[in-house]
């Protein structure tokens, strides 16, 4: 039986077949192998940059309920990458974006962060000082209008401020007039009044007693728009302030005195107090010992810090002297301090002083229509200085009185406001 396939015998194993051995004892020739002609394998090219396709949709039921994965070999990466497939063979995963996983990153650029986080600072400081600003500036009660005084003098150097403390108990509860000794009289009237003079040689702080007898000039009603001639009459000077109010009571310091008044300023019994307590108090030095029943004030001599309660009676008391000019004397004194102690650096930096003491003072404070915070704080500045060895404080100077009011002295307030209109050192004194 032949085991061959067709055509196969015993004599093909023993033929010349190569590779596969013979029969024969003699060692098979050699024989060239046929050449095969190949073709040449084409250039290798770089694969294409990833295209962005929509994924192929699947057949319904593919798969269903389970993320889908695609092996990235139809578009030549298996990692997407910037580099493609070359991913694979350099140590490259998904989303290195060409970086070697194990070689450390480049040092931090830590001069650039310092200057972007300065410019940050700056810029977030820049902006609530900023906001600050408007917030207090939209505060301000700018309800005086000055435009309605008439028959101005000229305005000379420097600027003047008059700044009024009134017995106005706005806003005061029952029990606020019961501690603070103000009482319940109805409107309200001048209980202080001073000129403060800003300016390059020093600041100067005039006070103007309130018994001061003065002329009422003719003026303009700040509500009626009607004209009121002058007949010479005489009074005290908060007498203006009750006929008027502020417009009046400015027209008739101008005219008793020939200065200008460039803006005007008054605060009121409670807000006087708020802006004491809204800073801690404020420590004064009292030469000697006084009470008053009338005003609630009992002080002893020697340093100490006045409470709003306390500050007000201080200001406030007259009958524990023999002369209104006394109580002017305090009233400067103590407002110099109040300011020295408000306007300083640490109160502008820390948002838990400066923001109570603006909330407090800016509420009660009345101003011309254009006074700005800008003026209203180089006010307390030049108040501050007033006892910082470059200011000058006086009463306005007296010659005598009337019986019951007290009469300027003409020379030396004509005096007076020609250094002031001049913004020249104040040497004119007080006696």
């Amino acid at each position: 039986m032949n085991d061959w396939p067709d055509g196969w015998t015993d004599d093909n194993r023993s033929g010349n077949r190569y590779g596969q051995g013979s029969g024969s004892e003699r060692p098979e020739s050699a024989r060239s192998m046929p050449h095969v002609q190949r073709r040449p394998a084409p250039p290798r090219q770089r694969p294409a940059p990833p295209r962005q396709r929509p994924v192929p949709q699947q057949p319904a039921g593919y798969d269903e309920g389970r993320p889908q994965y695609d092996s990235g070999y139809n578009t030549g990466q298996v990692y997407g990458g910037e580099n493609g497939g070359r991913g694979a063979g350099h140590g490259q995963g998904p989303g290195d974006g060409g970086r070697v996983r194990g070689r450390p990153g480049a040092a931090p650029n830590w001069g650039r962060r310092i200057r972007i986080g300065a410019l940050v600072l700056v810029v977030a400081v820049l902006c609530v000082s900023v906001g600050t600003y408007f917030w207090a500036d939209s505060k301000l009660n700018r309800d005086v209008d000055l435009s309605k005084v008439i028959e101005r003098p000229k305005a000379g150097d420097g600027t003047n401020y008059l700044i009024v403390g009134s017995d106005s108990r706005e806003g005061m509860t029952a029990e606020d007039k019961k501690r603070l000794h103000t009482g319940s009289a109805e409107g309200k009237r001048t209980d202080s009044m001073m000129i403060l003079h800003d300016g390059g040689n020093g600041p100067t702080l005039v006070s103007l007693p309130r018994d001061s007898n003065v002329e009422i000039p003719s003026f303009v009603g700040s509500e009626s728009g009607k004209k009121y001639p002058a007949t010479g009459r005489t009074t005290k000077l908060n007498a203006a302030y009750a006929t008027d109010g502020p417009e009046l009571l400015v027209r008739t310091v101008e005219f008793n005195t020939g200065l200008h008044i460039d803006h005007y300023v008054e605060i009121g019994f409670g807000g006087f107090a708020k802006i004491v307590d809204s800073i801690g108090g404020v420590e004064l030095d009292i030469p000697k010992a006084f009470k008053d029943k009338y005003s609630g004030a009992d002080f002893q001599a020697g340093k100490q810090t006045l409470d709003g309660q306390q500050a007000l009676a201080f200001v406030r008391t007259r009958h524990a002297f023999t002369s209104d000019l006394d109580r002017t004397k305090n009233q400067q004194k103590f407002l110099a301090a109040l300011a020295s102690q408000t306007a300083t650096v640490s109160t502008i930096i820390n948002p838990f002083k400066l923001y109570p003491t603006l909330g407090a003072g800016l509420d009660t404070l009345i101003v011309d229509k254009d006074m700005s915070l800008w003026s209203l704080g180089q006010m307390f500045f030049a108040l501050k200085d007033v006892t910082g060895g470059d200011g000058t404080s006086l009463n306005m100077p007296i010659s005598g009185s009337t019986g019951g009011n007290l009469v300027w002295d003409k020379a030396k307030v004509k005096q007076l406001v020609e250094q002031l209109n001049n913004d020249e050192k104040v040497t004119v004194t007080e006696n």
